[in-house]
């Protein structure tokens, strides 16, 4: 019987693990993949996070993990089947048995939708991104593709027009799905050109750089293809949360993200939800370390209380 279970290793769930380690709670840490650090392994570089300007998501990854390790973090490698909640004792089934505790941290995480198109995946964080806010900066006075119609493309998009030379947005409709006020300000923006009932056919290296330098895209209505130098690609066709483990028990929004609040706290007592899986404004490596800390906090008053 341990105090907490802490389910993902990515920033929010180290974060909890060192959290939890500070304040001497017993604890297992269970990460289903063989490297920790949730997606911040997939990018090629982090200019926002606070004081380690251009640090490499990797390498980002791996000090989060050092520091839990000197701390006396051990992870287990284990994938969650599924959960009992309701109790005093939580359990946590994985494919490596049953793990039980007081208190459980849900921090699995969330993954970006992806098109599945030739060039995606070799060049993601060379080019490739699903975060405007993450890595737009890079391509300041550049061409940047973005693709989708919804709240989070246009939004991508707006924050891409202020910086990038041009940028392109690539749609497989005529028309938006994004809320109006948005749509509105995109289309006053003149470094911003639509490419209506399109879908991307492939992101391309055309120079052999191992870097984006192109996209093409083909018109849904006569079959044309067109190409589209740019050097960044921005995918924005939705997110997500890697909830489907939990269940029933715990309240979770349309989306599939958890309900839970800045403490963390869901609506089952004694489980708590940190990082992207979390119902939230803002998803980035900052957040999620900052909940990882609050949940550690609650789940002691929890404990403390019960």
């Amino acid at each position: 019987m341990h105090d907490l279970i802490i389910i993902g290793a990515g920033p929010a769930g180290l974060s909890a693990a060192i959290y939890a380690a500070r304040a001497e709670l017993d604890y297992v840490l269970i990460e289903e993949n063989f490297v920790n650090g949730g997606q911040i392994i997939d990018t090629y570089e982090i200019d926002n996070y606070p004081g380690l300007p251009g640090i490499s998501g990797m390498e980002l990854a791996e000090k989060m993990a050092d520091h839990a390790e000197k701390l006396g973090a051990e992870v287990v490698n284990a994938a969650v089947e599924g959960l009992e909640l309701t109790g005093p004792v939580k359990k946590v089934m994985t494919d490596e048995g049953t793990f039980e505790a007081k208190a459980v941290i849900i921090a699995s995480g969330a993954a970006h939708s992806h098109l599945g198109v030739p060039g995606e995946e070799s060049l993601a964080g060379h080019g490739v991104s699903y975060c405007a806010t993450c890595d737009g900066a890079f391509y300041r006075g550049k061409t940047t593709v973005v693709v989708g119609g919804g709240d989070v493309a246009v939004e991508d998009a707006i924050f891409l027009a202020r910086g990038c030379e041009k940028v392109y947005v690539v749609h497989r409709r005529d028309e938006l799905r994004a809320v109006k006020t948005l749509q509105t300000a995109l289309f006053a923006l003149p470094n911003v050109e639509m490419v209506w009932d399109s879908n991307l056919k492939s992101i391309n290296d055309g120079e052999g750089t191992g870097k984006v330098s192109s996209v093409t895209v083909v018109n849904k209505n006569d079959g044309s293809e067109r190409v589209i130098d740019a050097e960044g690609v921005f995918i924005a066709v939705g997110i997500t949360p890697r909830s489907g483990f939990v269940g029933t028990g715990v309240e979770t929004n349309a989306g599939g993200y958890i309900v839970a609040g800045e403490t963390g706290e869901t609506s089952i007592p004694g489980v708590f939800a940190a990082g992207d899986v979390r119902a939230k404004q803002l998803r980035q490596v900052v957040t999620a370390v900052a909940d990882g800390a609050n949940a550690v906090t609650s789940v002691q008053r929890y404990l403390l209380e019960g």
